[in-house]
């Protein structure tokens, strides 16, 4: 599979400083920020540093490092905001959305964090 990487979009421009941003963390390999328009109390975004269109691309060409850092990241995040069922948290939601069908709107991987209140159903059946 073949990716184009645009390295003008936001996330990009963000991981370059040219964008400010509310950093929750930031590890060697990823950067997580609170979301500018939060759909939940708990709305943070999670994107690793180097340039991969969409899930898939990430975990097809990226280093073991990369994605062992980023998944820990993820759920260091949960835990740190209480979050984690298995520990006392009501529960979250992780989304990816990966291109045009899935309404991507940013061509750099990123994982929705969404929590804090009940979420509802993710999707409804389309018959």
């Amino acid at each position: 599979m073949a990716y184009d990487y645009d390295d003008q979009n936001v996330f990009a421009k963000i991981l370059r400083g040219e964008i400010p941003n509310s950093t929750v963390i930031e590890t060697e390999h990823t950067l997580a920020f609170n979301d500018i328009a939060p759909q939940a109390p708990v709305h943070v975004l999670v994107i690793p540093k180097g340039p991969y269109v969409c899930h898939d691309h990430f975990v097809t060409a990226a280093s073991d490092a990369e994605i062992v850092d980023f998944n820990r990241t993820v759920g260091r995040i949960c835990a740190d905001l209480g979050i984690c069922p298995g520990d006392g948290g009501a529960g979250y939601r992780t989304i990816s959305n990966s291109g045009a069908d899935a309404v991507q709107e940013v061509p750099h991987f990123h994982l929705h964090i969404l929590g804090g209140r009940p979420l509802g159903r993710m999707l409804e059946r389309a018959d």
